[in-house]
């Protein structure tokens, strides 16, 4: 199996204006990512998919490859597909480009979904550990059948619990895989009355009947959305360096 991973970014952040181009302990926050991934030796390709020049200076000055996609592209979903669509593979895995403390043990568990044939889109889910989170609309939950193909996702508290009965709950961790063909039939899709209720571009799958397989993992992550988030990121990578 042929894969390959893309690495969306984009400057223009609501929450983190110019977020890719932030400096973590002396490198920015897309050269983290790209080495994160870099590093499993998973991939046969990695391409940083942008709309901005100076994100993609960035990525040639450490001698990554990177890709300028049309500034008209409504999702980082649709930007990997178009950095994607001239390439020879079999699978396509959106790796996030906030998520600079991604591994080769997660990574390599999404693509061990693609085994089974009948996968067509997996992503991650980890164990919700506290109540706030739980609550937290920027956390959001998932819900799978018995072969952990998800059957929804929601920003509410999920599943709710009426009775009290104790139960593991999941949250989503945003890292897709796809199959090539798939992931053009999704960009192809209109956007779906759940997507824009939620506000989850994942929704878009589920409202066409195309089943995403969930993958459990350890991994818990930093999706580095506000300042906050990065100053987080800067104190471990303190740590770890």
């Amino acid at each position: 199996m042929k894969a390959i991973a893309v690495i969306p970014a984009r400057y223009e952040s609501t929450r983190l204006p110019g977020k890719p181009l932030k400096d973590i302990c002396g490198k920015t926050m897309i050269h983290r990512v790209y080495e994160a991934v870099v590093s499993t030796k998973l991939f046969d390709e990695i391409i940083v998919a942008t709309d901005d020049t100076r994100i993609a200076n960035e990525v040639s000055s450490f001698h990554g490859q990177s890709v300028m996609t049309s500034s008209d592209c409504k999702s980082g979903t649709d930007r990997v597909f178009e950095a994607s669509r001239s390439k020879d593979c079999d699978v396509i895995v959106n790796v996030q480009g906030d998520e600079p403390f991604i591994d080769d043990k997660t990574l390599s568990e999404l693509l061990e979904a693609f085994k089974d044939p009948e996968v067509e889109v997996a992503s991650l889910m980890t164990q919700i550990a506290n109540e706030t989170d739980y609550s937290n609309p920027n956390c959001v939950k998932v819900v799978c059948d018995n072969n952990n193909n998800a059957l929804y996702f929601s920003r509410s508290p999920l599943p709710y619990s009426r009775d009290a009965v104790e139960f593991t709950s999941y949250r989503h961790i945003g890292v897709y895989a796809f199959r090539k063909d798939t992931l053009g039939l999704f960009v192809k899709l209109n956007q779906g009355k759940l997507e824009l209720i939620e506000k989850l571009e994942q929704l878009r799958l589920l409202e066409n009947g195309i089943k995403i397989r969930m993958v459990k993992t350890d991994y818990q992550g930093i999706g580095i959305d506000t300042q906050h988030d990065l100053d987080k990121a800067i104190e471990i990578i303190k740590v770890v360096d």
